[in-house]
């Protein structure tokens, strides 16, 4: 019996038992689809968290205040203190002192209601400077940031993310109009593009969703406070990628000097790069991925059980056509070809049905679901061949046994 003339008797066994070949095949497709959609849901969110950090501007760097004793002795997060002032981005703004900086932006936040006429909507609102649009990495879609003159007259000017013009304005041109913020009269002078949304430790989870008025109009007109010169935080971008490190030690280095701080240890604010933040987010979602990686096979290793359980079964059903194989000249090489060549099509089947499910699902899913699918060729590609793998891997102990019957006990067995 030729390799031909195997093939076709192994796909006829299959196709003659076709409700047993179909279980089969589905417990490997369930493990495939499987494999597929946690891989892709891992690197969907590896991407997605890159992205997100990439949005909030390029080799940044955030410095927050520390944390804060009540007088009962709770300590609160940090951030949560008024240790950084707007003296403090001054001084990281000289070359002379941190020649690695390109660009210091303050800034202070708290989250406020808007009103258009009878139209309102509650957002974060960012007291920053000018430099605030470079260190963020952002461009406007229409009229201007707010700049220095604004800043020196404590202009009641605005410039609105994209999802709030169109929240309170609808379709309508916001530039020029008239915004109340926290009841302030505000003009509104510009528009900033859209960038998404992000989820990391910025200021606003949703950077499209925001009103950013200058520094010292929210200081002294909108939000007030016992000590108006201080921040909440203050946004640095490094040179290049290359001096971020450097910009670090800088900005770390000259502000523990203007707190007279001797130690790191005692330092009253942190210093964070983004990069950080999209290791650790990294780390974390492939934890996640091997970890239900492992849960998808198992899912393959029971379709495998599968596999064998039927072989072996189809082994015990044909005793007579074995030992008929045999005694009409058939080789044991040759009827462990013929069980192999059965338990690889139930797999190689199970596979690509598995992975068309999968890339389907793909596609599908992120529709139903607020995560985002990515699509693997290397974990498309590798799912089929581990499918085919098994069922040839768990093919051979009933392939392996079918050969070793004796012709004359397998026909005389009832």
């Amino acid at each position: 019996m030729n390799a031909l003339e195997t093939v076709r008797t192994g796909l006829e066994a299959v196709v003659s038992h076709r409700l047993r070949s179909a279980l089969t095949v589905l417990g490997i497709m369930i493990g495939i689809t499987a494999v597929i959609l946690t891989v892709g849901l891992g690197e969907g969110a590896q991407q997605q968290v890159g992205s997100e950090i990439s949005a909030l501007g390029s080799n940044l760097l955030t410095v927050s205040p520390g944390s804060t004793t009540s007088s009962s002795g709770i300590r609160g997060g940090f951030g949560t203190a008024s240790t950084l002032t707007v003296g403090d981005a001054d001084a990281l703004s000289s070359k002379v002192v941190a020649p690695d900086i390109n660009a210091v932006a303050p800034i202070t936040s708290e989250s406020e209601s808007l009103a258009v006429g009878t139209t309102n909507w509650t957002t974060p609102v960012v007291g920053t400077e000018p430099s605030w649009l470079t260190v963020r990495g952002r461009t406007m879609t229409e009229g201007r940031f707010i700049a220095s003159q604004d800043l020196a007259t404590r202009a009641n000017v605005v410039v609105l993310g994209s999802t709030t013009a169109e929240e309170l304005f609808g379709f309508r041109d916001p530039i020029g109009q008239s915004v109340t913020v926290a009841g302030l009269p505000m003009s509104v002078i510009g528009v900033l593009n859209t960038v998404g949304s992000s989820s990391s430790s910025s200021t606003t989870s949703d950077p499209d969703d925001q009103a950013v008025v200058p520094l010292t109009t929210a200081s002294v007109a909108l939000f007030g406070g016992a000590s108006r010169n201080s921040v909440s935080q203050i946004l640095i971008q490094a040179t290049s990628a290359s001096t971020l490190s450097a910009a670090y030690q800088e900005a770390d280095g000259e502000l523990l000097a203007l707190h007279k701080i001797t130690t790191s240890a005692d330092a009253d604010f942190t210093v964070e790069s983004e990069q950080q933040v999209l290791t650790t987010a990294t780390s974390v979602d492939k934890t996640l991925t091997v970890l239900l990686g492992g849960v998808a096979g198992i899912s393959l290793l029971v379709g495998g059980i599968g596999v064998m359980n039927i072989m072996l079964v189809s082994v015990t059903e044909r005793i007579r056509e074995i030992g008929l194989r045999k005694a009409l000249g058939a080789t044991p090489r040759i009827i462990r070809r013929q069980f192999l060549v059965e338990a690889s099509v139930l797999g190689s089947v199970g596979g690509v049905l598995g992975a068309g499910l999968g890339l389907i699902g793909a596609v599908v899913l992120p529709h139903f679901i607020s995560d985002q699918i990515a699509i693997s060729p290397v974990a498309t590609i590798g799912a089929i061949a581990i499918a085919i793998a098994i069922g040839i891997g768990f093919g051979v102990y009933p392939a392996s046994r079918a050969a070793r019957l004796a012709p004359i006990d397998a026909l005389r067995s009832e």
